[in-house]
Formats: C-alpha cells, structure tokens, sequence
C-alpha cells in the first residue's frame, strides 16, 4: 500500500491565478501586513495626532483621526488587515474609544512574536505565553482601576475631555460644554436594574443638519424629528402637548384583492366620494375626542384627513421613521398604536411643547420638556458636512467612552485608569515580574506582551514631537519608584506628567477592551502556517503537473 501510495501521489490541484503561501512565509507576510497597518494610523493617536484624508471612487471626502473610520474606509484586501479592522469596529461598538490603540498594540504584538520566531521559539509558545500574559494584564488592569460615581461630574468631565482631546470640534471650552451635555444625556437615560447602573446607548440620538458651527450643537431633554407639519394651516407650536402615536395610515386602506366598483349614475360617486370623506373624518374626530393635539404616524396621511386634523387644532407629522417612533414613546410616554380604533387617553405621551422650526434651510419638529424622558437628543450642526460627519464621530466616542466608565456590569472594570500610557506601562512592569515566575520559552512571549504595551506611551511621546526613546526610559525609571503608576506622556508638554494632576484619566473599560481584542487578535494570526488564496475563475486543470500542489 505504501509502494502504491509512493508511486501515485496525492495532490490538491488549485485553479488558475490561485496561490499559496506556506509555513514561515506566511507568518512573515501576515506579521508584515499587521506592523504596516498598525504604522499607517499610529499617527493619529493622542491629542497630537494627525488626521487622514480619504477619498473614495465616488470622490467623497472623509477627513479623520478615528481609528475604526479609516480602517474601515481603507476597503483593505488582504485577510490579516480585515481581522485588524474587525478588532477596531468591535473597540468602537463596545466601548466607544480606544480603536487606535487596539491596532498599534495588536502590530507591536505580532512584529514582538516575529522577532521571537527569528530567534526560533515555535509561534505555539508565543501563544501560550500572550494567553499568560493578557489574562495576568487583565488582573492588574481591576487592581489599577479607581472607583467613580455618577455624581462625580469632575472626572467624568475630565475624560470626556481627554476622549475629544484628538477631536478637531472647537476649543476646550466648546469640548467642555458637550462633554457636559453628553453627561446630562446618560444621566437622563440611564436605568439601575438590581443596584447596577445600566445605559443603552441608542437612547441618546444624535440627529445632524449642516449649517452653523459645532458651538450651535446642543442638547435637547428630549427628541428632534427631521420632519415637518404635515400641513401648513396646521399649528407649528402646541404647549403642553398630549401626543398620540400611530402605526396606521390615516388614509382609506384599498382591499388585499383586486376589486372593481360599478357605478352606473353621477350620484354615486358623489355618494362614493362623501363615504370616502366621513371614514376620514371619523378617523380626525377619534384623535380629537381622546384628547390628541399632536399626532406622529408612521404611515401616511390623506389630504382630506389633513385638512381635518388642521380644522380641529392638531399638528401631525407623518411618514416617521420606527425608530423615532420608539423614541419617541420613551421620551413622552406614550404608546404606539396600530389600530386608531384602540387608541384611549391612556395611550396619549406627554410634552411639554411640540414646535417646528427653521434649522438652516430646512423644518424639524422638537419634541420637549418632557416629564420623565427615556429617550434623548443631540442637534449637531457644523459648517460642512466632513466637519458634521467628524463631529458625529466624536460624539458617539465621547458617548462611548462616558457609558463604559459609569455603567457597572459587575466585573470590576467600572471606573477609571490614568491615561498618557501609564496604565499600560504600569501593567508592562508588572508583566516583566510575573515573567520571572514562567518557566521555558513561554517567559519570552510574556516580556514581549510588556514590550508591547509600552508602545502606547513610545507613539504618543512621538506624536507630540518629543524624544520617544529617551522619554520612555526616563518613564519606566519613574514606574520603578513609590507611586510611580500615575506618571506618562504629558502630550501637551512632550514630557514626563502626573496624569493625576494634569487630569488624564480614561475608562478602565477601554483598556480591558483593548488588551482583549489585541490579544485575541494576535493568536488567531499567529497560528495560521498555510494561507490558499484561490481567486481563479476558471476550472483547475486535470492534469496533476500544472500547479501542484502536495496534499
């Protein structure tokens, strides 16, 4: 059997174009493409960094420093550049900042674990050891993490501010008032379920409109539709609204199957027409005898109901989104209604003015001073739409990074850490002890985890234009001494700062998010030996000499 099998071998034929890259080819290319990804957006880290401009086949401009924005507005192709974005939209999606950060450690670690495999330690150990080394990171993140209240609006403020200080939105004292605004809006929404605060982040709605600056973004205790009155003989301002929400068009319903009506004289039709007319009346006066003065539909609504709805005093705004809707029924309290034979008063929200106004060119409806609102507003205005687009970004990082620094999921990470790359050198020190405890090759992937670390706090003495190499040592000296963990890079000097008494503190949330999706990220590169890109079109051939390969 073994003569038989050595004289007929077995092989994988692949179509034409195909390719394969094996064993330490592989892992160089994929190492490679990891330390060249992380290298083009490492400038953009810190309060120094520099932004990128993208320009897509359509021409559009996008002008940034978000790292999962220009990851993924990049279209890259290779496999390992995708699992590199993937890691930076999960950063974004889990806790709002951080994306940066999560591919420059995720580069270092792959381009410390190549260095490693020149040396000849087999990517197995490396695994193992980044295993090690993120889970023991990990313990020491919970020891560094500080307790914060909701009440404590200093320091919440103070990572707001460090979040938006890379943000290209207006000066600190405009970054201040959103930050502040931002803390307004979790407050506002956020629920205690068995004695853990809980924010669903959905709940603040950030509605744009160009036009203005960014000091024109505000606020608003409750919700902003980007409709208009359905009518123009309709009030544009109701004070103390009582607000009816329908899933049903306020029209006459035409029949699931194709019917035809016959008329055989002039006074049916005009009996046709009058029967059309009091259906819809009779809808306009149910509204008006629950005691609506405001109506939200997601449907349409007839000429004639209009008309009617207007006679009667009640605004009504049609063909809104499902999403405002259930806004909107967490702000004011109201039910949504499908059938408007079911509507009663009791399914009637509350505001205390429902008005219409003139943002830039266009009309929306404000829905405000609502009791108790579950469900809130951000108008943000900016003089184009890159700046609009930029400023929604930096929002939804700032509201982000603020929910996973109050919310408390029960693991220890609720709470804040010192920024500047101190957390990370810190944790580094500690990885470099814990290393002495590791037997075999494993001590090395463990030191080379900490290496990594410190890349943080290397990119951003960098980016702000100071000696990273020099500043480093002197920070890791630091670390060595009594209280030595509150020390990095003071961006704003290019030096060595307190970030306890400068104020850079950042979401422990973040950092855990990043050591975790960094990590994850690395192992699965690393134990890929064999990547079969088969991009051919055409059927392989059937004879074994054209590109074979061994099974």
């Amino acid at each position: 059997m073994a003569e038989e099998n050595r004289l007929n071998p077995q092989y994988v034929v692949l179509p034409e174009g195909a390719s394969r890259v094996l064993g330490r080819d592989a892992l160089r290319t994929n190492i490679a493409i990891g330390v060249a990804v992380a290298n083009i957006i490492k400038t953009t880290l810190g309060p120094k960094g520099m932004d990128k401009m993208l320009i897509s086949d359509l021409g559009d401009i996008i002008i940034t420093n978000d790292g999962a924005t220009i990851l993924n507005e990049m279209n890259l192709e290779h496999p390992v550049a995708k699992i590199l974005v993937e890691i930076a939209k999960t950063q974004d999606k889990e806790v709002g900042d951080g994306t940066t950060s999560v591919v420059v450690i995720a580069g270092n670690l792959l381009k410390e674990a190549g260095d490693l495999i020149e040396k000849g330690v087999h990517p197995i150990n490396i695994i193992a050891g980044y295993k090690l080394a993120t889970a023991r990171a990990l313990e020491v993140l919970k020891d560094l993490t500080n307790k914060i209240s909701i009440e404590d609006t200093d320091k919440l403020v103070k990572v707001g501010m460090v979040t938006l200080a890379s943000k290209n939105i207006g000066d600190d004292k405009v970054k201040e008032r959103l930050v502040k605004e931002v803390i307004s809006a979790i407050k506002q929404v956020m629920e205690k379920v068995d004695n853990k605060i809980i924010v669903d982040k959905d709940r603040i709605k950030l509605e744009k409109k160009v036009g203005g600056s960014i000091e024109d973004t505000k606020y608003i205790n409750g919700i902003v539709i980007d409709k208009e009155v359905a009518h123009p003989n309709m009030p544009k301002r109701i004070e103390n609204a009582k607000i009816a929400l329908l899933d049903y068009a306020l029209e006459i319903k035409k029949t699931e199957a194709e019917e035809r009506i016959e008329i055989t004289s002039p006074d049916q039709i005009k009996k046709f027409l009058e029967q059309e007319q009091e259906m819809l009346k009779e809808m306009a006066d149910k509204l008006k005898e629950v005691g609506a003065n405001v109506v939200f539909t997601q449907k349409g609504i007839d000429d004639v109901a209009q008309h009617f709805l207007a006679k009667y005093g009640i605004m009504a705004v049609r063909r809104v989104k499902k999403s405002d809707m259930e806004a909107l029924a967490r702000a004011t309290g109201g039910k949504i209604v499908t059938t408007i034979d079911d509507l009663s008063k009791n399914d009637l929200g509350f505001a205390g003015l429902v008005e219409e106004r003139k943002i830039g060119n266009e009309a929306m409806v404000f829905v405000e001073k609502c009791k108790d609102p579950k469900s809130v507003s951000i108008l943000i205005r900016a003089s184009s739409q890159q700046a609009l687009d930029e400023a929604e970004r930096a929002l939804t990082d700032l509201i982000g990074a603020l929910t996973a620094l109050v919310e408390d999921r029960g693991d220890g990470y609720s709470g804040y850490v010192y920024g500047g790359g101190a957390t990370y050198l810190e944790i580094a020190r500690k990885l470099e002890e814990y290393a002495k405890e590791i037997p075999g090759k494993e001590q090395l992937a463990v030191k080379a985890y900490a290496n990594a670390l410190k890349s943080i706090a290397a990119t951003l003495a960098e980016n702000s234009g100071a000696d990273s190499v020099s500043l480093l040592v002197e920070l890791e000296n630091k670390h060595t001494q009594k209280n030595g963990a509150v020390y990095g890079v003071d961006v704003a000097n290019s030096s060595i700062g307190n970030m306890s008494e400068i104020g850079v503190i950042e979401p422990a949330r973040v950092v855990r998010q990043v050591l975790i999706s960094a990590g994850e990220a690395v192992v699965i590169i690393l134990r890929i030996d064999d990547m079969i890109s088969a991009k051919g079109t055409k059927s392989s051939s059937s004879n074994p000499s054209e590109n074979p390969e061994p099974e």
